[in-house]
């Protein structure tokens, strides 16, 4: 199954909005424009704006409030970066992004811990048969994790 294509930042913070609207979360959004202004630009010169190829680049910052604590930072490059309790998603597609966030705020995310090697793993499944998996540094779990350990 194929998520629903995400053209812009802006598109996808709009989805994010709705999402926070279903699950009654809290959202604050921080907004950068330009290519002076967004973490990942490397092909603009100093103090430009615009892209050599004219575009204006939108990269945002996004907080959900509610527990699990959640941030999607959205980039120009079509991907994301997700941090749940603060266990790092990188490189997420910006068209997975929804579905991430309904699988973390509609209880199908969970940890898995393994005797070895020993360790949790916070993972997220998502339709379309994929499965983002990330280690959880530490032996401490937080409150919403522990709830989730299978």
């Amino acid at each position: 199954m194929a998520h629903p294509h995400l053209p812009t930042t802006e598109a996808a913070v709009t989805a994010i909005r709705e999402i926070a609207r279903e699950f009654h979360l809290e959202m604050t959004v921080d907004d950068s424009i330009g290519a002076d202004q967004t973490s990942r630009r490397t092909s603009s010169g100093a103090f430009a704006v615009l892209d050599p190829d004219g575009s204006l680049p939108h990269e945002a910052y996004v907080e959900l409030g509610g527990s699990p604590s959640v941030t999607v930072q959205v980039f120009p490059e079509d991907d994301a970066r997700i941090t749940v309790d603060g266990i790092e998603f990188a490189d997420v597609p910006r068209d997975a992004v929804p579905a991430f966030l309904r699988s973390v705020h509609g209880g199908l995310a969970h940890v898995k811990g393994r005797f070895f090697p020993p360790g949790w793993w916070l993972v997220v499944p998502v339709p379309g048969d994929v499965t983002y998996k990330e280690l959880v540094p530490g032996a401490s779990l937080t409150p919403w994790m522990n709830k989730r350990v299978r």
